[in-house]
């Protein structure tokens, strides 16, 4: 099974997400990945799913995923071709003793701290999932007290635009 990731152009509408994450579920897919938000239309939002799945059966979901009504368009993005990131919000930590090794560390990501208190410090990254698992490995020894980490969000690099005519 190889790792795909989709760009899917939907009606902003309710139960329009439910829809499309039960086709995968229906199938037995696990989504490694799920991001939704607007678009610069307002009435258009962008899924960004990432799924492990061979190519024959992502094929056919795909089929059924453009049945659906409120679905616009689906393109596959090429890692090559597209821009990825990902967002993080870590709690580390970070008592007199360690604080400044935890700050090189952050500095070195080119993360951010973004909240600060005697014992700990929240810090925000985005980048691949590479660069997030790899801080995340750093972060680790010091002691990570809580985090959140969005789904993947891509973009295909270029001029070309992947957008949807506005609805009726």
């Amino acid at each position: 099974m190889t790792e795909h990731t989709m760009s899917v152009l939907v009606e902003n509408k309710p139960g329009v997400l439910a829809r499309v994450a039960g086709l995968f579920s229906r199938r037995g897919f696990n989504i490694h990945s799920l991001a939704v938000g607007p678009t610069e239309n307002p009435d258009i939002s962008r899924m960004t799913i990432v799924v492990a799945v061979d190519e024959l059966p992502l094929e056919q979901v795909t089929k059924q995923l453009n049945k659906l009504i409120n679905v616009i368009k689906i393109v596959e993005l090429d890692p090559m071709m597209a821009v990825q990131r990902e967002l993080l919000l870590v709690k580390v930590r970070a008592d007199t003793t360690v604080r400044s090794q935890v700050l090189e560390t952050v500095t070195l990501f080119r993360a951010k701290v973004v909240d600060v208190s005697p014992e700990s410090l929240t810090i925000e990254a985005t980048g691949t999932a590479d660069k997030i698992e790899a801080l995340l490995r750093m972060l680790e020894p010091f002691g990570i007290r809580e985090m959140a980490q969005s789904g993947m969000v891509a973009m295909g690099r270029g001029p070309r635009a992947i957008t949807a005519s506005p609805l009726r």
